[in-house]
């Protein structure tokens, strides 16, 4: 059996996030997901529109997804590698170069997939952010 991993925030899914996970998946027969918690999102100085149990949540209901577990330090990924003997680990290809993931060439099978275009979890909340100005600032 051929397990993959991926890494995210998966906050406010969107088609660029099941597109990743469903190429994911097709590389191997088990897709196993780091979800970044609320906690290490802070870390990153991220923050989520959802908390990381609904995120989970919704993971979880995604017919790709096999195994979700918590992303809480960038530095577990080795030792994720080896408790759930993972042979492949994907990342959309923003993190292409990134010391974050490439030492993990050593230990796995270390792919980037391409992002889909147009879309992504950014562009969804600065577009929302605009909405709700433009509706906030209008008087009725």
């Amino acid at each position: 059996m051929k397990r993959v991993l991926t890494y995210g925030t998966f906050d406010m899914l969107h088609e660029g996030h099941v597109n990743l996970l469903r190429r994911a998946k097709a590389l191997g027969d088990y897709l196993v997901v780091g979800l970044s918690t609320d906690e290490f999102n802070d870390i990153k100085n991220k923050q989520s529109f959802f908390a990381y149990e609904k995120r989970k949540l919704i993971l979880e209901s995604i017919r790709y997804v096999d195994l979700v577990i918590p992303e809480e330090t960038w530095e577990q990924k080795v030792s994720d590698i080896q408790k759930y003997n993972i042979d492949t680990v994907v990342m959309g290809s923003d993190w292409q170069g990134s010391d974050r993931f490439e030492y993990l060439r050593k230990y796995v099978q270390l792919i980037y997939l391409p992002r889909t275009k147009g879309i992504s979890t950014t562009k969804i909340k600065r577009s929302c952010g605009q909405l709700l100005s433009i509706v906030g600032g209008k008087k009725g």
